[in-house]
């Protein structure tokens, strides 16, 4: 299996739509499907033993997607439609989430269907379906995939000193990894629930050297400069998604209340510095592109194609790299050493 990739592939934790089921209601039996078949206020669960397993999507220019050969699941070189938005009410009358991917066949018709969800479901609890739309699933697709910092997390400045990201302003300087002082050209800021996929991910003061605690989305990707390979990337610089790295510790999923969320946006995707740690800035590339607001891309619309993936600082590591117990303490001793 490969474990580094310089292309533009994403994975996604999904399940397949035979995990959620209606229960009761018009499709009774039914597993979950696409937005013209699915009926509001069927009440769907999910069903005892579902697991996630991971959707490996690659990105084309045009910004629809094929199932990578890596993918957990899908039939590689597949289509994939981001096909809707469904929004659930909870037994508690809140609400949870999901987005819906349809995998097509060479004829273009569905062979199979996918549910990402966007909160937290638990099985033996009925879900009643309240809101079915495609209009807003390609912009929640991109918010899970920007990614975020949370508030109060200090950034290093190019002077040196230690700002809170609430606190930085268009045009202040920031210090990168690879090309010293660069002006933001946006910052993007949202408040949403801690849950599901948004539920931020918490890397304790120390763990990876960092002064204190950082908080960042899950998708956020920190930048690790091994000096020795000790995990057996086959490469020196890495990039490592935050959720790679939980271990319920030291580094943990904070569940629960509202989070607030800030992306810095630079002329190109840069490595800079939050709370000691090298973590990467927001890139723009097909699937985060929806996230930005019409008007930001009208003014900075010309700078965006320096935002390639190809020109990513640093390569992404697979979690299967990381699923042993002493993953953390090998990548710190490896930046070091």
């Amino acid at each position: 299996m490969t474990t580094t990739t310089d292309s533009p592939v994403q994975s996604i934790p999904a399940y397949p739509a035979t995990d959620f089921r209606v229960r009761d209601g018009a499709n009774l039996g039914d597993a979950i499907s696409h937005l013209d078949e699915v009926v509001l206020d069927d009440i769907y669960m999910m069903e005892p033993g579902a697991a996630r397993k991971r959707l490996a999507l690659a990105t084309l220019g045009d910004g629809s997607f094929r199932v990578d050969d890596s993918s957990e699941l899908g039939r590689p070189g597949a289509t994939l439609h981001l096909d809707c938005a469904l929004q659930f009410m909870t037994p508690d009358a809140g609400t949870a989430e999901a987005l819906i991917l349809v995998e097509t066949d060479s004829e273009g018709l569905v062979a199979d269907t996918y549910v990402m969800p966007l909160a937290r479901f638990e099985p033996k609890i009925g879900y009643r379906l309240v809101g079915a739309e495609r209009d807003s699933a390609r912009r929640k697709f991109a918010e899970v995939a920007c990614v975020s910092f949370s508030r109060g997390t200090r950034i290093t400045m190019a002077t040196g000193a230690q700002v809170p990201i609430e606190a930085l302003k268009v045009g202040d300087r920031v210090l990168t990894r690879d090309d010293g002082a660069q002006e933001i050209r946006w910052i993007g800021h949202s408040t949403v629930r801690a849950a599901g996929a948004f539920a931020p991910i918490v890397i304790t003061a120390g763990t990876l050297s960092n002064e204190g605690d950082l908080v960042v989305s899950p998708e956020h990707r920190l930048f690790v400069y091994q000096r020795s390979d000790m995990i057996g990337a086959g490469r020196p610089d890495l990039l490592v998604k935050a959720r790679h790295l939980v271990n319920g510790e030291s580094i943990f999923v904070l569940q629960g209340g509202y989070v607030d969320y800030f992306q810095i946006l630079f002329d190109r995707h840069h490595i800079i510095y939050a709370e000691g740690i090298a973590a990467e800035s927001m890139l723009v590339d097909p699937r985060t592109r929806p996230a930005l607001p019409d008007d930001l891309l009208d003014r900075i619309g010309s700078v965006l194609p320096g935002h390639d993936r190809h020109g990513a600082r640093g390569f992404d590591v697979q979690k299967a790299l990381l699923d042993r117990p002493d993953a953390i303490a090998l990548l710190r001793r490896a930046s070091l050493h």
